[in-house]
């Protein structure tokens, strides 16, 4: 992780490791007109998705290392008895205000107010679709720490949550926490949720290593080849937890098509792959289905292991399940 220079106002501005291509005021413009008025008819579901409901009691009563996927890449994990949330989003919209933006294809599966106290919300970066107002300022009060890339905590305290419970990480740092080493790993990104702090606070991927267990969530990122540094370092994976969703190749460098997914996963020598940041907004010109049916077909040619959950479905960690093909709606 490296800065290319200080801001004005004295914050970081954050670089991949691989330049990044910059779509240009055009380019950009031409972006904006497709998701306007080129938008195809199949990038929201024609019917409502199936959901399967979760209470208190369950997720209190569920053995240890036990996943829920929430939605978009948010992800409850069991570990050690306690629980942690990546990149949780409980809002409608993905968007810097709730009446305009991408809308939820689904609600979530059990509210914040119904989740039991939360060990530690792992974040990855700060757009809307990962890092929701509204559900870290609900989250404060009843999570023990946030663990966060650099800059995005400082964001964390002026929305109010305690400076004592916040961790910023660079690439590569670790903590521990819970019984958990938790890792700061690079992704080929960007950060910014206006007009005037883009790259001002860092982006990263995750190793979550729970004794014998490890998870890896990449967050969002174009492939790179730092998936094999990190296969290398802390591979292999029982679970790798990996953005399919929001490809396109407009923006080539910082979202993974399907392909790119896969042959990060076999570069982190990840033994089950769950796709994630798909099915439950509408993020780019793909159709909503089409990262469950890439990555399917891709797993079946790779002869790789694919686990696909219902969205609140528990999912074993170290033996997960295949999971149905649920987004074939009847």
């Amino acid at each position: 992780m490296t800065c290319l220079a200080y801001a004005a106002d004295t914050r970081p501005v954050y670089h991949n490791d691989a330049p990044r291509q910059q779509p240009g005021f055009l380019k950009t413009l031409k972006i904006l007109w497709d998701f306007t008025f080129n938008k195809p008819a199949n990038t929201t579901p024609a019917q409502a998705l199936p959901v399967q409901a979760l209470t208190r009691e369950q997720l209190l009563a569920a053995p240890d290392n036990t996943l829920y996927r929430l939605g978009h890449s948010s992800i409850l994990l069991k570990l050690n008895g306690e629980f942690w949330l990546t990149d949780p989003v409980f809002s409608q919209r993905a968007s810097p205000v709730q009446w305009a933006g991408p809308a939820r294809f689904h609600a979530p599966p059990i509210s914040i107010a119904e989740l039991p106290p939360i060990k530690g919300v792992i974040l990855s970066h700060n757009h809307y679709d990962h890092l929701d107002y509204d559900a870290i300022r609900a989250l404060a009060a009843k999570t023990e720490h946030f663990l966060a890339p650099l800059g995005v905590g400082d964001t964390l305290i002026e929305w109010g949550v305690a400076a004592g419970k916040v961790r910023q990480l660079g690439w590569w740092q670790s903590v521990e926490a819970g019984g958990l080493k938790l890792t700061a790993t690079p992704a080929q990104h960007f950060s910014g949720r206006g007009l005037f702090d883009g790259n001002k606070t860092l982006w990263a991927s995750w190793v979550i290593e729970s004794g014998n267990l490890r998870v890896f969530f990449s967050g969002d990122t174009g492939y790179f080849k730092g998936f094999k540094e990190i296969g290398e370092r802390f591979g292999p994976f029982d679970l790798t937890l990996m953005e399919t969703g929001a490809y396109d190749p407009q923006w080539p460098d910082i979202h993974m098509q399907p392909k790119e997914t896969m042959q990060a996963h076999l570069d982190l020598r990840g033994k089950v792959l769950l796709p994630i940041h798909n099915g439950t907004f509408d993020l780019a010109m793909h159709s909503w289905d089409d990262p469950f049916e890439q990555i399917t077909a891709l797993a079946a040619a790779r002869r790789q292991t694919l686990a696909t959950p219902v969205i609140g479905e528990p999912l074993s960690i170290a033996e997960p399940a295949a999971g149905s093909a649920w987004w074939r709606l009847p």
